[in-house]
């Protein structure tokens, strides 16, 4: 599993022209999921990305979480975070899990940010959808279950 983690000013997600998730300050979080992960690779990203000090204190310094400043999360699915890029053109997706295995995850990871009292809007799984980000900084993080 694989989150690419955006601090962001604000970000929304867009469905079919209408706007499916929105929020302001806090995290955009795209989540990844190879075959064979579990709820034990969720629930370790789910701590990393409360916990993880990418907001700044007030001497300038990563020094806050977003838990620590009171933010908000969206998640969107991210299937081709799992793309191999290295031989030919075009990407493989042999390593992502299939729909019906990455939904149920998907949808777990969602609500265990939920459950810590995270306000959390998502995505519509499996659908085209539009990501408009206002990314802070710009921090980026890529992080993997190890």
């Amino acid at each position: 599993m694989i989150v690419l983690l955006q601090r962001v000013e604000r970000c929304s997600v867009e469905v079919d022209g209408e706007i499916v998730g929105k929020i302001g300050r806090g995290l955009c979080i795209f989540l990844g999921i190879k075959k064979g992960d579990s709820e034990n690779e969720a629930d370790w990203l789910v701590e990393k990305v409360s916990n993880l000090r990418i907001f700044e204190d007030d001497q300038g310094k990563m020094n806050l979480s977003v838990k620590d400043i009171g933010g908000e999360i969206l998640v969107v699915s991210q299937f081709t975070l799992y793309g191999n890029c290295r031989k030919g053109r075009r990407p493989s997706f042999d390593k992502a899990a299939p729909p019906e295995e990455a939904e149920p995850l998907y949808n777990y990871f969602v609500e265990k940010l939920r459950d810590k009292g995270f306000r959390v809007e998502t995505g519509i799984f499996r659908a085209e959808m539009k990501v408009d980000i206002l990314n802070d900084g710009p921090v980026t993080f890529i992080i993997e279950y190890p």
